[in-house]
């Protein structure tokens, strides 16, 4: 599938690194829909992508579902150190298996009662385990490459991905000291927006609108001209959001942060599409995954300190995250209709602390699509 030919243009322009002055993306790069198979297959299907928490799970048996990609999952916890995410698709006659999320020994397919252990392993097939030929090493649920990075789960479909710490070196350096593993979940959610993916995950990852679009939540707190930008890896992208003097954080942090990082939020985007505010105590995070040239599903969620469900703020931080995922919905909108016009066409970047992870992904972008 080609992409189109002015999106191409400056791709490869990008690649070459013969276009220095950092600009957008042209409208198509958006919209076209011959985007679309080429970005699911070359940077989802065979990249990384965060299916949630392992917190979600804590105990052996405890799972969820996500579909992703056509593909219906199981993310369950086989041992207690050990996460597996499996096809959620009977080896039998291709039902689903499981829906929702809860916790069980065994999966059991309602159509004809397969059952398979917690490792996707055959147990039962009723009245068919006795026919001749029959071999049940056959009928194992296909599982799939798994990691965990900060208690965040993330998988690879193709099984074809470089090894994940490979895409993140130097990440762990600015996050550590978050200790995000020790956070949970106060409310995971899935979400479908009318856009296209890539304006969203921009969106989350630059500090160019803070100020104008979020002047009543975030602005007081981490406003625009305090943003820094940090250098670009392979697989990532990122900047500090500091906080302002006036603001005073209410919840203890982690004795291993520093005096620097007790005062902002690290912002860090694992491409393609997991974004993250890793903040001193809580964070908010989204996995993006594209449904269509103007669709996207995000499954997105706050985690937090324990510290932070003992002060009774957790509720409040998940509604505080609610008004400025609302604040970004509507400008969001505003791009997308914008995107259509006949007259859109490639605007200037604003400097590196503000947009510079934007410039950092149509890097990513260039080198990774044909």
């Amino acid at each position: 599938m080609n992409l189109p030919a002015d999106t191409k243009s400056v791709l490869n322009d990008i690649k070459k690194r013969s276009e220095s002055t950092p600009r957008s993306m042209p409208p198509s790069f958006y919209k076209d829909e011959n985007m679309l198979p080429v970005e699911v297959e070359q940077l989802f299907i065979n990249g990384w992508v965060c299916l949630g928490r392992a917190d979600e799970i804590p105990n052996i048996g405890d799972y969820y579902t996500i579909d992703m990609f056509d593909e219906p999952l199981i993310v369950s916890r086989t041992k207690k150190s050990q996460i597996s995410v499996l096809s959620n698709v009977c080896r039998h006659r291709g039902s689903q298996i499981l829906t929702g999320k809860g916790n069980s020994k065994r999966f059991t397919c309602p159509y004809h009662r397969w059952s398979y252990d917690l490792e996707g392993k055959l147990l039962a097939a009723p009245l068919v385990d006795k026919s001749e030929g029959f071999d049940r090493n056959q009928c194992k649920l296909p599982s799939f490459r798994t990691h965990e990075w900060w208690g965040w789960i993330f998988v690879n479909l193709s099984g074809k991905a470089d090894d994940f710490e490979s895409q993140i070196v130097g990440l762990d350096d600015y996050v550590r000291n978050y200790h995000a593993e020790e956070m949970r979940s106060i409310g995971a959610s899935t979400e479908q927006w009318p856009l296209n993916w890539k304006c969203l995950a921009e969106n989350f990852m630059e500090g160019y609108h803070l100020t104008p679009v979020h002047r009543d939540t975030l602005h007081p707190m981490t406003p625009t001209r305090l943003c820094e930008k940090i250098p670009a890896g392979i697989g990532y992208t990122g900047y500090k959001s500091h906080y302002s003097q006036s603001f005073k954080g209410r919840t203890q942090t982690h004795p291993d942060m520093t005096a620097e990082e007790c005062s902002l939020s690290m912002m860090v985007w694992i491409y393609p599409g997991f974004v993250a505010a890793i903040s001193p105590n809580s964070a908010v995070y989204m996995s993006i995954t594209p449904t269509g040239p103007a669709s996207l599903q995000t499954r997105w969620d706050v985690i937090a300190r324990e510290a932070v469900f003992e002060a009774d703020e957790a509720q409040e931080r998940l509604e505080f995250a609610r008004a400025f995922n609302k604040e970004d919905r509507e400008r969001l909108l505003d791009v997308q209709r914008g995107l259509a016009s006949r007259f859109a066409t490639r605007g200037f970047l604003a400097p590196p602390d503000y947009e510079g992870t934007v410039w950092d992904f149509y890097h990513y972008m260039a080198d990774r699509l044909p």
